[in-house]
């Protein structure tokens, strides 16, 4: 998987950004990547589908639960679930953690493709900011001699 971090920033070319741009930065491309994907994902899903799937996102308690029992009951021997859930910052809740879990369960069966459009929408964006690579910087002491 991938990681918005100062690497990512580093081979965009954006390594000099002061630290506070950074961070920015990194919140908004995550934010754009988040609304391209979930734009992408949508496409073909059925109103129902795109509810149910919203129940996780609005962490539903009630929802969730149900899903999680009729779908994966077993659910706390599955690995993925055990990685969460050790991979979780301390603190936080277990709705969140069996959101997050059936989220990721409920997009391999409705959109097994999910990975691969990340990826795809991950790279389009990447091109885009390395395209427009000078408009973020800003002029480089280079360009300016």
């Amino acid at each position: 998987m991938f990681q918005l971090d100062d690497k990512f920033l580093q081979d965009l070319g954006l390594d000099q950004l002061p630290p506070e741009q950074k961070q920015a930065f990194l919140e908004h491309i995550y934010s754009e990547l988040e609304l391209r994907v979930g734009t992408r994902l949508s496409d073909g899903l059925s109103d129902e589908q795109m509810t149910e799937f919203e129940s996780f996102v609005d962490r539903d308690n009630e929802k969730v639960r149900a899903w999680i029992a009729a779908h994966t009951p077993d659910y706390q021997n599955d690995p993925s679930y055990t990685q969460m859930q050790a991979g979780a910052p301390q603190g936080t809740e277990e709705l969140s953690i069996l959101a997050e879990y059936a989220s990721l369960k409920w997009l391999s069966v409705n959109r097994p493709d999910y990975r691969q459009v990340v990826a795809q929408v991950l790279e389009e964006l990447k091109k885009e900011i390395a395209g427009n690579r000078d408009a973020i910087v800003g002029p480089t002491d280079q360009a300016a001699a």
